[in-house]
């Protein structure tokens, strides 16, 4: 558990899965937690009830990450409604698999509107609100597969591997004001979707992975957690990967 008590943190796509386990994560620290949704206000809920269940506080907010100008809106309203914005976490995301050939231009355009953009957008947001502080912490959510590669998967590959370059400089523009910028970048994570894949196709998986196991949505919260707080005052411009040791 790391100290977030007084600070405010927005985490996109905090309604499930990791984002979920990373928003729960910041709350046990007594972190208020804005909770970036798409459309599924149930989840979110849950996700709210959640974060107060485990100590700290909870707001649900609607918005498209790919949206310049909501993204904009969602940042001033946080620090407005809270007052300040201390811990920024990029990590919704979609994928889009298919062969390069058979690409369509919009599904390319789609994943790096909300894998890669909408970095872009919401770190630009806080930047301005953290610099006035003098302190905060930007951890965007990168992948295995933006480092190594995936057949099938280009475009997610691209954004990903994007998120890097762009979180690398952004930590130099941002370091003498008290801000840092890193990544985390998963590896298979156990989820809804890796759950549903056939036997085989696990199997195959964990071949690739040294430690023989899927990762939990907990422990990349943990991870999270850990560049998000003052635990890490001295990293920024980081990768740490949470994999299993499947790329090193």
């Amino acid at each position: 558990m790391f100290d977030f008590k007084g600070k405010v943190a927005l985490v996109t796509g905090g309604s499930r899965g990791i984002g979920r386990a990373i928003s729960v994560a910041l709350a046990k620290g007594g972190a208020t937690v804005v909770i970036n949704y798409a459309g599924n206000e149930a989840a979110a809920l849950e996700t709210c009830g959640l974060v107060e269940a485990a100590g700290g506080k909870a707001e649900a907010k609607r918005f498209d990450v790919a949206d310049s100008a909501a993204c904009q809106q969602a940042i001033d309203e946080t620090v407005k409604a809270h007052g300040g914005l201390h811990v920024l976490v990029n990590n919704a995301g979609i994928a889009i698999d298919g062969l390069l050939l058979r690409l369509k231009d919009d599904d390319l355009d789609r994943q790096l509107a909300v894998n890669l953009k909408s970095a872009f957008y919401l770190s630009r947001a806080a930047a301005r609100p953290m610099m006035k502080q003098r302190t905060g912490s930007i951890v965007n959510l990168t992948s295995v597969v933006g480092e190594m590669g995936n057949g099938g998967q280009t475009a997610y590959a691209a954004t990903k591997a994007g998120l890097i370059g762009f979180t690398k400089s952004f930590a130099r523009e941002l370091a003498s004001r008290g801000v840092r910028a890193n990544l985390v970048s998963p590896g298979f994570i156990d989820t809804d979707m890796t759950r549903d894949l056939p036997e085989d196709v696990r199997a195959k998986m964990l071949e690739a992975i040294p430690l023989g196991r899927l990762g939990s949505a907990e422990e990349v919260a943990s991870a999270v957690a850990f560049l998000a707080s003052d635990a890490s005052s001295y990293v920024t411009g980081e990768v740490l990967r949470v994999n299993g040791g499947m790329y090193m």
